[in-house]
């Protein structure tokens, strides 16, 4: 029986090829995207999700679209050095031929969980904006969730966004907070783990040689983010695979090394956005968070290429 998700999404290229190997996985029923502000604004990112299902032949994948701020914090800057204007490393694609559906992300959130008590796993890829709207807007569904399975956060790592702080969890780190101390399972896919995930050159070229639509549209926005990646880290053309990491625990957890340990979030400061492990308990009654603090990153490499080569 296929695992099913709502993927929360503000694509982006790593989104892109998490979401395009999601949809080639049969062990994943994907039961709509929800978009939200991060890599781009959510205008740009709604367009990409509807081109993603329009590119993966899921036309009637739901695609709604969601927060365009976080909850509390003035606006920040978005990923758009990363990821370009157009969340697509400024290839300015056609525009989707389909369109947004009605419902905002919370709300589908909140109906899509109600109608699948206990089954629907939510996989945010971006800031926790939506999650944290649905929970605040319907507090019973923090019950119905099977499991949470983010990619934000660092328990040891670095930041990659300030020296403290992960990228997405920063951009609303008050919505994160909520989400670490409701009392869903979360599983954290973080900085230590995806930092060691880097796909090379080599395996890049193996990847495009399938010459499928994804993969062409792979192959034509990803020289962005390898330009940073080059700029930041001098990986030589590699870079790392944050959201496509969640996709590969999705489908094979065991390529995963995890740890577990209530996580609270620096609200402000120097800090803000910092994941917080506290192995004691020594800031109060919190249900553990699983998170990721190492991987196979040549075996989940090796797993995402051969969904998308497919």
């Amino acid at each position: 029986m296929p695992r099913k998700i709502i993927i929360d999404t503000d694509p982006g290229i790593d989104d892109s090829m998490a979401i395009l190997a999601a949809f080639r996985s049969p062990e994943l029923a994907i039961l709509g995207l929800t978009t939200v502000f991060g890599n781009t604004d959510v205008e740009h990112c709604s367009l990409n999700a509807l081109r993603l299902v329009e590119i993966a032949g899921k036309d009637g994948t739901p695609v709604c679209k969601g927060a365009d701020r976080p909850l509390i914090l003035p606006d920040l800057e978005l990923g758009t050095h990363v990821h370009g204007l157009d969340g697509m490393g400024n290839t300015n694609p056609p525009p989707p031929t389909g369109r947004l559906d009605p419902r905002s992300a919370d709300e589908f959130i909140i109906q899509t969980v109600k109608q699948n008590p206990g089954e629907v796993t939510l996989a945010p890829l971006g800031p926790l904006t939506n999650i944290a709207l649905a929970l605040q807007r319907a507090p019973e569904i923090e019950d119905l969730v099977d499991e949470i399975v983010l990619m934000g956060g660092n328990a040891y790592a670095p930041g990659n966004i300030s020296p403290a702080a992960e990228a997405n969890i920063f951009h609303d780190p008050h919505a994160a907070e909520m989400i670490f101390r409701s009392k869903w399972p979360v599983t954290m896919i973080g900085l230590d783990a995806t930092t060691r995930i880097i796909i090379r050159p080599k395996k890049l070229q193996k990847m495009y040689a399938a010459g499928n639509k994804a993969v062409r549209l792979l192959q034509s926005i990803q020289p962005a983010y390898q330009n940073f990646h080059d700029q930041i880290y001098e990986l030589g053309g590699a870079f790392h695979l944050h959201d496509p990491s969640v996709i590969a625990y999705l489908l094979q957890p065991e390529l995963f090394k995890l740890e577990s340990a209530p996580v609270h979030v620096a609200l402000n400061g120097l800090a803000i956005g910092k994941t917080i492990p506290d192995h004691q308990s020594m800031w109060g009654d919190r249900s553990p968070t699983k998170f990721a603090v190492d991987a196979d990153g040549e075996a989940v490499v090796d797993l995402l290429i051969e969904r998308l080569s497919k």
